[in-house]
């Protein structure tokens, strides 16, 4: 999937996470992350982030994303939400 432009998903309030999605000229997945959680769950934040972009076939991105406390499928969410606006794509194959 390819970025095209910046994209946003989630707000600064608590348990929730703003992601913001940015076109890479370098090869790979940057995550900068900032998290009231980042000591006991910050790996685990920045894996489930780069698991959810790749599994959408993204090889280069940028990623900032600040999170007060959100759970599992709220970052997934919000990260799909922000590679799909960054990809400018409208159609979506949603899973039961």
């Amino acid at each position: 999937m390819e970025i095209k432009k910046v994209g946003v998903a989630g707000t600064v309030e608590s348990s929730d996470i703003n992601i913001v999605i940015e076109p890479s000229d370098k090869k790979g997945i940057e995550i900068e992350l900032q998290s009231t959680v980042m000591k006991q769950f910050g790996r685990q934040i920045k894996n489930l982030i780069e698991e959810t972009l790749k599994s959408e076939g993204v090889e280069s991105a940028v990623v900032r994303a600040t999170d007060k406390g959100a759970i599992d499928f709220v970052i997934k969410a919000r990260a799909l939400t922000a590679l799909y606006r960054a990809a400018e794509i409208n159609e979506y194959t949603w899973e039961a």
